[in-house]
């Protein structure tokens, strides 16, 4: 009797045992079978910069313009993009080939003397990892002058006070390159200063310059300052420039919009050469980092023309012209897309 008790306890347990293993198995097969819900992997964050130049020039609102654009489609590319106020051209490209930049804005003579081993780079080499993105707004060699100077020609110079901009800037180079073509030498015709164009205006007005070179987007916050002073001042016109286009296939003829600046004393458009503005990269910079920025800024190319005046005459076909260095394989992905290409 109690060696049957035993079994029968002992058969009940082992199908109880049997029953649960049963349903534990069957709850893990629909755990199997149940769709897991996907969690979309955000893309990891990539922080890069863009070097401008001085913050009264058109650089620096050029590199906010993009870092705006860009930042808006954060979550989607996963890049937060902020702005630097740089030296200029010089100091961007040294700095985006050392890693210390991802971007900068640079003037198309800058991009070529750098690809090309010339001026600043002739003892350094060829900047052989330098890539073009896009070109931007056109640049004038802007010559500003003070009445009181009696300086109505680019030859009137000699013996004056005149900032030809500081050591590393694009207009430093545009500004010798002009008094050369006309026979000055600015280490021996005049006291050559050699600040940052941005400070131009106050030196001008304070009565510590008599003129000074700004290569420049136009309107320009800075030459505004300058036309706006008590000591009245004017655009002074830049002979001598065909034999610059002869020997510099970077410039291009070009003119101060003398309606822009009604505190000068000109009632005509003043006769320059300039160049243009040139979004630069790494061939180090991830394809998809450059691609997106590209796309970003021409797929909203309207709304970024509204952001300057300077980008009033752009053009989609006119961003991919002033670019000697090779372009970047992330911005050539866009344009072949977009049938620029």
């Amino acid at each position: 009797m109690k060696k049957g008790l035993i079994l029968g306890v002992a058969l009940l347990f082992s199908f109880s045992l049997f029953i649960g293993c049963g349903e534990q198995e069957k709850k893990e097969q629909e755990q199997v079978k149940a769709p897991v819900p996907q969690v979309e992997a955000k893309p990891k964050t990539s922080f890069i910069t863009i070097g401008t130049g001085g913050i009264t020039g058109v650089y620096y609102p050029t590199g906010g313009a993009i870092a705006r654009i860009v930042n808006k489609k954060r979550d989607e590319y996963g890049i937060r993009c902020t702005v630097e106020s740089t030296g200029g051209s010089v100091f961007n490209v040294n700095a985006i080939m050392s890693g210390d930049l991802e971007f900068g804005i640079v003037q198309s003579d800058r991009q070529y003397q750098a690809i090309n081993a010339l001026a600043e780079w002739k003892d350094k080499g060829p900047q052989k990892d330098l890539r073009a993105v896009f070109s931007i707004h056109p640049e004038s060699v802007t010559l500003v002058a003070a009445v009181d100077a009696g300086i109505k020609n680019i030859i009137d110079l000699k013996g004056k006070r005149v900032n030809i901009g500081n050591p590393g800037s694009g207009q430093r180079q545009n500004a010798i390159d002009a008094l050369t073509a006309v026979g000055l030498d600015y280490n021996k015709d005049m006291q050559a200063e050699g600040i940052k164009a941005s400070e131009s205006a106050g030196l001008l007005q304070d009565g510590r310059i008599d003129a000074f070179f700004y290569t420049v987007g136009h309107p320009s916050g800075s030459i505004k300052e300058a036309t706006a002073g008590k000591r009245k001042v004017r655009f002074v016109t830049i002979t001598g420039v065909d034999k610059l286009l002869e020997q510099y296939p970077y410039y291009a003829k070009s003119f101060v919009p003398y309606k822009l600046y009604p505190g000068a004393e000109n009632d005509s458009d003043v006769d320059t050469f300039g160049v243009k503005a040139t979004f630069v990269t790494s061939a180090r910079v991830p394809d998809d980092v450059v691609y997106a920025i590209t796309r970003e800024v021409f797929e909203n190319f309207e709304s970024f023309k509204k952001l300057h005046p300077a980008y009033a005459v752009l053009t989609k076909e006119g961003m991919l012209e002033g670019l000697s260095a090779p372009i970047h394989p992330g911005a050539m992905k866009y344009y072949k897309e977009a049938g620029l290409k």
